[in-house]
């Protein structure tokens, strides 16, 4: 595939899950990709196994000058499409047993990085009249899910960021559009699941089923399937403030 062939993304997060499967799902479309986080072995494991036309480069995204000086790096590249995937789980608890500190640390990872990295590049796609970014919430956002406040909380603030910044950024020519996941089958889901069993007093296979049940596919989606949900996005010029559910029906 060539469909992004002349184009470099920067993938936040992108040394492992969902980050790691969005950088091969661009590689494969033929973009140039930069993936950053602040594991720099897993963000080097990742660059090993693509090869080339990737690099790897420390972030942290909750850290102002940390992406100010992502952004002096790639000064010199034209990074014309942003994928904010870089997140955190954060506490499964009831919100009057969630500390201040646990609370702050979601919303800078789920937001304030958002924040970071668009200030950041945006304004050299601004300048050169186009540019994608997609931004990646959460269905969480959009429906009750007990004992995630803060999850949910930050992840419906990601889709009002999106939608009135790409009403912002339009006229500029650049695209701004949200991805929104449901479950995804991998590690921090397995890590919900045991939380909640916990919480519960039930075992890890029956959260996992109460939770799946929810779903009109009866299943999670694949890390594989937000990769290719990433590229398809791209695909579509005139998609501009959507949000995207890939759910396997779970907001149904």
């Amino acid at each position: 595939m060539s469909a992004l062939a002349g184009r470099t993304a920067l993938v936040t997060g992108g040394g492992s899950g969902l980050g790691a499967a969005i950088a091969t799902a661009l590689h494969s479309a033929g973009a140039d990709v930069v993936v950053v986080g602040r594991d720099t072995a897993k963000l080097v494991s990742v660059v090993d196994r693509l090869g080339d036309r990737t690099r790897a480069l420390s972030c942290d995204v909750t850290d102002s000058e940390s992406v100010d000086r992502l952004a002096m790096s790639l000064a010199d590249t034209p990074v014309s499409i942003l994928v904010n995937n870089a997140g955190v789980p954060g506490p499964v608890a009831s919100l009057i047993d969630i500390s201040v500190e646990e609370w702050d640390a979601v919303f800078a990872a789920n937001v304030r990085g958002i924040f970071l990295l668009c200030k950041a590049f945006l304004p050299p796609m601004v300048e050169r009249g186009a540019g994608d970014v997609i931004n990646l919430a959460s269905v969480s956002g959009k429906r009750p899910l007990p004992f995630r406040t803060p999850y949910c909380a930050s992840k419906m603030a990601v889709i009002g960021l999106t939608s009135t910044l790409a009403f912002e950024m339009g006229p500029a020519g650049v695209n701004v559009n949200t991805l929104s996941p449901g479950p995804v089958e991998g590690p921090r889901m397995q890590r919900n699941f045991r939380l909640e069993a916990d919480r519960a007093g039930t075992s890890i296979a029956e959260a996992e089923a109460s939770f799946v049940s929810r779903s009109a596919l009866g299943r999670m989606v694949t890390e594989e399937e937000v990769g290719r949900a990433v590229v398809a996005m791209l695909g579509m010029p005139g998609l501009s403030g959507a949000d995207i559910d890939l759910s396997a029906g779970m907001v149904a």
